[in-house]
């Protein structure tokens, strides 16, 4: 029997591996929203680089959770949206949403809000 190549504690480990970190978990939220070009994702996620949006949406696209969607047209036209695999994680990017509300308001009780699509919200 072969060896597995690589062996996990938990099947959470596999998961924040995928999506884990800052900026992942925000991107694949928004675009649970529809496809989005580059500028209307730094635009939602004014705290994120270039650089870095760049290098995530790579690794998303590598892991099979977005795809790049290239028009030909001058000047070039770049979207990108969700995989029907990507889909599959709808449900926990909004829960995890709802889950950051529901602490904000129990943490800082109105002393904090969310910025929301560039306004912000204050927590339920």
């Amino acid at each position: 029997m072969d060896q597995p190549v690589k062996i996990y504690n938990t099947a959470v480990e596999v998961t924040l591996e995928v999506i884990g970190g800052k900026w992942k978990p925000v991107i694949l939220f928004h675009l649970t929203f529809g496809k989005k070009r580059n500028n209307e994702l730094l635009h939602l996620i004014p705290s994120i680089t270039q650089k870095m949006l760049t290098q995530h949406l790579r690794e998303l696209e590598d892991e099979g959770i977005i795809q790049r969607i290239i028009y030909n047209e001058v000047p070039p036209k770049v979207e990108y949206e969700l995989t029907e695999y990507g889909w599959s994680m709808k449900e926990l990017l909004h829960m995890m949403c709802r889950w950051g509300e529901m602490h904000v308001d129990k943490k800082y009780h109105g002393k904090a809000a969310i910025r929301e699509n560039s306004r912000l919200k204050s927590a339920p």
